[in-house]
């Protein structure tokens, strides 16, 4: 019983504690510190999703991701991202589409194992937006790629000790530029992909 009743306090205090360190994140980015930061995969998300059949819009995600961020804090628009896609992690609802994907008529993962997208520029828009521009590389292919990016604050993480950083992005891209194209169901699907991005980074230890 007591084990139970430890059990349930803590759940408890995690519980009640959540909002408190939801609120002490800082949104102004000024305050973050300036250096390097790694992309906490296991606490971030791409998204993609595309219009089937003209009826409703299929989604996806990636679930191996790497990157890095260079933040000056003081003036963000000196900052500079590269994230890498294991496209063999293509994840969606439906297994057979996985392989499919993966294969040599989409991703070709086999000979085109990333993607990545390296910044270019950032634009500051508002006090906690901007649009980074950068170049996506998919199957070989680069193009210029421009996100709509919120930042949502940064914190002490309470486990690790270290500063944490969080954006939201979202961008739409055309498969047709990359060559994602010549699929027997391409009639079937739409051209736009819409991205979205869930980033948390941690701030590398000295």
């Amino acid at each position: 019983m007591s084990r139970i009743l430890f059990s349930a306090a803590l759940a408890g205090g995690v519980l009640l504690s959540g909002p408190t360190m939801a609120q002490t994140a800082q949104k102004e980015i000024g305050r973050a510190p300036n250096g390097v930061y790694e992309l906490d995969a296991a606490h971030s998300q791409i998204l993609f999703g595309i219009s089937h059949i003209g009826l409703t819009d299929y989604h996806g995600r990636f679930d191996k991701l790497s990157g890095t961020l260079n933040l000056d804090a003081s003036q963000p628009e000196k900052s500079a991202t590269t994230i890498t896609i294991s496209t063999g992690s293509i994840d969606t609802p439906s297994a057979e589409l996985n392989d499919i994907l993966k294969g040599s008529s989409v991703f070709a993962t086999n000979q085109f194992p990333t993607a990545t997208f390296k910044s270019t520029s950032v634009v500051r828009t508002g006090p906690d937006t901007g649009k980074i521009t950068g170049l996506l590389t998919i199957r070989g292919v680069t193009k210029p790629v421009t996100l709509d990016v919120v930042f949502n604050g940064g914190q002490t993480d309470p486990l690790k000790g270290v500063f944490d950083v969080g954006f939201s992005a979202n961008a739409t891209v055309k498969r047709s530029d990359f060559g994602l194209t010549g699929m027997i169901w391409e009639p079937f699907v739409g051209d736009d992909v819409t991205l979205v991005i869930e980033a948390l980074f941690e701030q590398e230890k000295e």
